[in-house]
């Protein structure tokens, strides 16, 4: 792997943070040994997204991004460093794989907005065929899904945690479970008592 600022901050990007007074800040922060690994709060961390934004380099120079979801553990670990996941039928287009097929290089933004975190990540991708790879793609395909047209291996170059502010925060369907699942249990299992109570009093009758 790559230091992140070195494959980053250009001299173009120094330039700017040294206008602002920033250039050389960043050096004890990516000089640590351990930035050179991915490592278990990183993976952890991408394993456990339902969503990423992919961008590639396209032959005219412009970036494309994609995005790329599924059900929680879409994304699988294949190396200290490597992580894939199947690639569905989508629009038809392929942007995203003729640009692989030119310029691997990726980056990449993991998202957990309803904590706020964000981890930003650079890598090279590969989109590989289902049949010529077909013990990858049993690993990967997703139970109770379609056959996937493609794969997508991802070997992470570089990572670096951005900074929560101004990401707002939005929560799935599985997140609302937790956070308000066991006040809608006890609200329920009081709505049962009360009910229970109702009509018991209306099996005794109106009082004489």
């Amino acid at each position: 792997m790559s230091r992140y600022d070195e494959m980053m901050f250009t001299p173009a990007v120094e330039a700017r943070q040294a206008g602002i007074g920033a250039k050389g800040k960043f050096a004890s922060r990516y000089g640590q040994p351990e930035r050179l690994n991915v490592g278990a709060d990183e993976m952890d961390f991408l394993l456990s997204r339902t969503t990423l934004y992919i961008a590639t380099v396209s032959e005219t120079g412009w970036p494309y991004i994609q995005h790329r979801g599924g059900p929680l553990g879409f994304i699988k670990q294949l190396g200290d460093t490597q992580v894939g996941f199947a690639d569905y039928r989508g629009n038809r287009q392929l942007i995203s794989a003729g640009n692989l097929d030119k310029d691997d290089r990726v980056s990449i933004f993991a998202m957990d907005y309803a904590r706020k975190n964000r981890l930003k990540l650079q890598g090279h991708a590969q989109m590989l065929s289902v049949e010529d790879n077909p013990e990858l793609a049993a690993q990967l395909t997703l139970m109770d899904h379609p056959a996937p047209e493609r794969l997508m291996v991802i070997d992470i170059a570089s990572y670096d945690w951005n900074c929560p502010k101004y990401i707002t925060p939005r929560f799935d369907t599985g997140e609302m479970t937790q956070l308000i699942g066991p006040e809608i249990s006890r609200l329920e299992t009081r709505i049962a008592e009360l009910e229970a109570e109702n009509a018991a009093l209306r099996n005794e009758g109106p009082q004489k």
